[in-house]
């Protein structure tokens, strides 16, 4: 049986994709800061960008704005979130919380595409 570079690497990748994010791995990926869970990240802790476990258990990001946070990071399911790939922010993917009506959240701004976020 033969197998190309191509069909052994999207064996892995699926195999990657089904195994469970245990809590040291998601640490790791924020830099060992805590791992928020609910609407609201950690206050003077958690970075733009951080990864969260929501409110509704799923995996998403600390983003500026998309929940009454009271000036914090909220913490956003990944479905209510749109990410850019060619834009980097805190070394990973520049995403926003999807506003209800349309365009993004950037802190206390909504703005209409990515291009115009605060990254840093």
């Amino acid at each position: 049986m033969k197998f190309s570079a191509a069909t052994i690497f999207l064996g892995i990748v699926a195999v990657a994709s089904a195994l469970p994010t245990s809590p040291a791995v998601v640490a790791r990926q924020n830099g060992n800061r805590p791992v928020p869970q609910g609407t609201c990240c950690v206050a003077s802790t958690s970075l733009k960008q951080d990864t969260c476990t929501a409110a509704n258990g799923e995996t998403g990001r600390c983003v500026p704005g998309g929940n009454d946070c009271g000036g914090r990071l909220s913490c956003v399911a990944q479905s209510g979130l749109t990410c850019d790939n060619s834009v980097v922010e805190r070394g990973r993917t520049l995403c926003r919380a999807n506003a209800p009506g349309g365009g993004l959240h950037d802190g206390a701004n909504i703005i209409q595409n990515l291009r115009e976020a605060a990254a840093n």
